[in-house]
């Protein structure tokens, strides 16, 4: 090239043009000549070419610019390697590719142009006019502005460059299916059809310590090019025949070094398989064909045997020692990657499994929940330490929790499983939302004592959690947050937005003064909608946390209230997750029933000796209202006269009656002004005191204490 184009106004293409003269110096066409001819015809294996005279350069890289189209743009291929790519101007670029490599090319083109996200040394053939093919390393990026559409570079494969290359792609990821699919890809270099086959332990994540016995469990984990495969053929996600694992058993050496399998022509291939099934499950065409069997082993004392690479060919191109010895050198250098992403396998399965139990599982008969989590990335290292948990109180409430612990992976879950747990049980026992926070404070701050949490690469400190309470009674909803984003409330007439709660610090913050939690409560009709959410679902680098927030609610006003909440929960992420996570997403939508007005009635009595036996009365006429059962009503008297008689003889100050008809009984409420802790205590026959607990405890299924702003309500459930 004459001339090089100012940083300023350079396009991808121009600054890799530039780039190109600068490498290549003028004259150097013979040299890269020489190098064209040491190519063969499908550009698998290079020969180590003579020593190059000084100053004379290989010429192996080569640019295409596309349009928004796809359509070819501008092409830089004028090294000699690349003769015979006909990169025509105003062609599509997938001419240039194998018509199997379309649909996958095709569909790296348009995400790169989506999303901007580089695509980057993926191994890749290109189709010369006489009908053989040349291997690349092809990356795709995005093209600078002022230009639009896409720069694609590529590369001729020289030895030495295609195993870096291919360990380069083949370790960009932690998931065990992509990283076989790489090596997959790279492994197309020496072949025209290549397979991972994994054995089933390594596929789950399970551990893997011993030598291969007799039976091996094999089941595919790649298969490449992307095209329609024939009926019975083995493909990504099949278990392989049980009689394909001998294949495995052959490749590895009890005492020696692992050893690649060769089968050079179609008759070795039927003789060593023996039956028609086989061949129609493992051999990828009718054509005569020739493969390379190579075992993936972790190398170690004994070896752990992973699973086998095949590379397939066809009649005519005989694999040679250099090639073998190429295979198993790249397979040998990516082993432990396929090890990596078994162990980030296992975790990943731990950690969902965890988050599973902490989903909520059904909705009640007063409140209609639906929850989404979605990691940030596939593999393991994006599951991390958000949750969301709903569940009914044994009084009738319910809860709705939703927290966030800093960092992923299995530490962080860990964590996030105990602060769930925890939670879920002192809300059950009775206590306040703000009163769980201490708690949950409390230990957030045991859990760092000694930075064990920072030295596994994880933090509870820090955390968020927003903690609301729902009584169907009174349609109100209490909540309290430690330095979680506030809540979004829709109401029934589509009025609404983010809940108006106090900003309070995340748990375990260090303060030289500590504040207590704030309590927030909110009326909440039936038909209300409430959105808990992680900071993941509403942050973008192109919005203010408030502008994210605001399209959260905007979302949520679009629910109907006949919507099935499931499909109104996901149609919410997908309207406002951005398109490069950077965290995980997790949202719960609930909907507010609450209990019809006749299924409730409320009394306020004063405390005076008489008031059981008017308590009594109340109770029978709304008991008979209710139609319910003789020996019911009998039992639910008894009960309400005793909690009534103790709440006066024990406490203070006016007494709240309350009586819920439920689905499945009934619940009876006393509320007073005491905070003395009723405890049901071993009683003697002959005692005159104690016995009301005790006859509370037998009447009922579940009874327990919860605590209020004013003192305490006792309540009771009694079957139908």
């Amino acid at each position: 090239m004459d001339s090089t184009p100012s940083p300023s106004s350079a396009s991808p293409f121009d600054m890799v043009s530039s780039a190109l003269g600068q490498y290549i110096p003028r004259g150097a066409a013979a040299a890269a000549a020489d190098s064209a001819d040491t190519q063969g015809d499908n550009g698998a294996h290079q020969h180590t070419p003579a020593k190059p005279t000084p100053g004379r350069q290989e010429q192996i890289l080569g640019a295409v610019n596309l349009d928004r189209d796809l359509r070819i743009t501008r092409r830089n291929l004028d090294p000699a390697v690349f003769a015979g790519v006909e990169a025509v101007i105003g062609s599509p670029f997938v001419d240039l590719l194998p018509p199997w490599d379309v649909p996958t090319v095709t569909r790296r083109l348009r995400q790169v142009l989506e999303t901007g996200e580089p695509h980057v040394a993926r191994v890749q053939r290109l189709r010369r006019s006489d009908g053989s093919e040349l291997v690349v390393s092809m990356s795709i990026l995005a093209a600078a502005a002022p230009q639009e559409g896409l720069t694609v570079t590529v590369i001729a494969m020289a030895r030495r460059l295609h195993l870096y290359a291919a360990e380069t792609a083949i370790g960009t990821s932690l998931d065990i299916g992509e990283t076989a699919q790489s090596l997959a890809e790279s492994l197309l270099a020496w072949g025209d059809v290549a397979a991972i086959d994994l054995d089933l332990a390594v596929w789950t994540g399970e551990v893997v310590t011993e030598q291969p016995q007799r039976r091996i469990r094999l089941r595919r984990a790649a298969l490449v090019p992307d095209r329609a495969w024939p009926d019975g053929y083995v493909t990504p996600g099949d278990d392989l025949p049980s009689d394909a694992s001998r294949l495995l058993s052959q490749a590895i050496r009890r005492d020696d070094a692992a050893q690649a399998i060769v089968l050079p022509d179609r008759a070795s291939i039927e003789r060593v398989l023996g039956s028609d099934r086989l061949i129609h499950a493992l051999v990828p065409s009718d054509r005569a064909a020739g493969v390379a069997y190579v075992p993936l082993v972790l190398n170690g004392a004994p070896p752990v045997v992973l699973g086998v690479a095949e590379v397939w060919r066809r009649a005519g191109r005989p694999f040679d020692d250099s090639e073998l010895l190429d295979l198993q050198e790249l397979v040998a250098r990516t082993s432990h990657h396929v090890d990596l992403a078994r162990q980030h396998q296992r975790e990943h399965t731990q950690v969902l499994a965890l988050q599973r139990r902490l989903l909520p599982r059904s909705s009640g008969d007063t409140i209609e929940t639906a929850s989404i989590y979605q990691p940030a990335t596939p593999d393991s290292a994006g599951v991390g330490g958000d949750w969301v948990n709903s569940f009914p109180l044994p009084d009738g409430r319910t809860a709705l929790v939703v927290g966030d612990v800093v960092g992923h992976g299995l530490g962080a879950a860990a964590t996030m499983g105990q602060l769930s747990m925890e939670a879920r049980a002192l809300l059950s026992a009775g206590l306040a939302p703000d009163e769980v926070l201490e708690h949950l404070d409390e230990t957030v701050s045991l859990l760092d004592d000694a930075e064990s949490g920072l030295a596994a690469g994880y933090s509870a400190l820090g955390s968020t959690c927003c903690i609301a309470v729902y009584d169907p009674v009174s349609h109100r909803v209490t909540l309290s947050s430690a330095g979680h984003l506030p809540p979004v409330l829709m109401l029934p007439d589509g009025l609404g937005g983010p809940v108006a709660a106090r900003p309070h610090p995340g748990l375990g913050a260090e303060f030289a003064l500590r504040e207590p939690f704030d309590v927030h409560a909110f009326a909440a009709p039936p038909g209300s909608l409430l959105a808990l959410y992680t900071d993941g679902l509403v942050e973008d680098p192109a919005l203010s946390i408030d502008e994210g927030i605001g399209r959260l609610a905007d979302a949520v006003s679009e629910v109907h209230p006949w919507d099935a909440l499931p499909d109104a929960a996901r149609r919410v992420v997908s309207a406002l997750a951005p398109a490069n996570r950077r965290d995980d997403v997790t949202l719960l939508l609930a909907r507010m029933i609450g209990y019809r007005k006749e299924d409730t009635a409320t009394w306020r009595l004063p405390a005076r000796g008489d008031i059981a036996a008017r308590a009594r009365v109340l109770v029978s006429g709304l008991l008979a209202q209710w139609c319910t059962r003789e020996d019911t009503r009998d039992s639910v008297l008894l009960v309400v006269s005793e909690l009534v008689a103790n709440a006066v003889r024990f406490a203070q100050g006016p007494i709240t009656l309350r009586m819920i008809r439920t689905g499945s009984g009934l619940l009876c409420e006393v509320g007073d002004t005491g905070n003395g802790r009723p405890r049901l205590g071993r009683n003697e026959l002959l005692d005159d005191a104690g016995r009301g607990l005790h006859v509370v405890h037998g009447l009922t299924t579940r009874w327990g204490v919860r605590w209020t702003d004013t003192g305490k309500v006792v309540w009771a459930s009694i079957a139908k």
